[in-house]
């Protein structure tokens, strides 16, 4: 991270990431497929905790609140990163090349969500729009979290989602 800071993302070489962990080029690549990766890492497992959570939400909830709820859980310990968050997002954004992996990532996991609430007998149809609704109101507050390090996230989650329904409704409200 603070390569790409320093020197700008695309002006870093895998082989200086490697010397500057005191890794290998080839240790770097038993862990990362590309360069790209170490903005990602923990990606699947962060999918499949969301996923996990979404199995296991209350079977009484709509398809966007079980969903909204997986990822304000999911979520919850990334606390311990939220000076990370904030460098990772400003090294994202300075690259189209990151922005396009951010926004791959994000369809993965509302393509899994979706996939999670048709097992839990959603029509595929409201999956998908609940999950890509969901992962909407996520980013929403994740990018109010970054930016407020003394927010709570799961009050920012809920916010983002009132938002939503308001948008959805057509009514103008006082959200942000």
């Amino acid at each position: 991270m603070e390569l790409f800071l320093e020197r700008g993302y695309a002006e870093v070489t895998v082989t200086e990431i490697a010397d500057r962990a005191g890794l290998t080029k080839r240790t770097f690549f038993n862990h990362f497929a590309d360069k790209r990766e170490v903005l990602f890492a923990g990606a699947q497992d962060f999918e499949a905790s969301i996923v996990k959570h979404l199995t296991e939400a209350a079977s009484d909830l709509d398809p966007i609140d079980a969903a909204v709820a997986a990822l304000t859980h999911g979520t919850l310990g990334l606390a311990q990163y939220r000076d990370y968050a904030h460098l990772r997002r400003d090294v994202i954004a300075s690259s189209p090349e990151l922005q396009e992996r951010d926004v791959m990532k994000m369809a993965s996991l509302a393509s899994a969500m979706a996939e999670s609430l048709r097992q839990r007998n959603v029509p595929a149809r409201t999956a998908v729009l609940a999950a890509q609704a969901a992962v909407a109101v996520f980013n929403t507050a994740y990018g109010d979290w970054v930016d407020d390090g003394s927010a709570d996230f799961s009050v920012l989650m809920q916010r983002s989602l009132a938002d939503f329904r308001r948008a959805v409704e057509g009514t103008r409200g006082t959200g942000s």
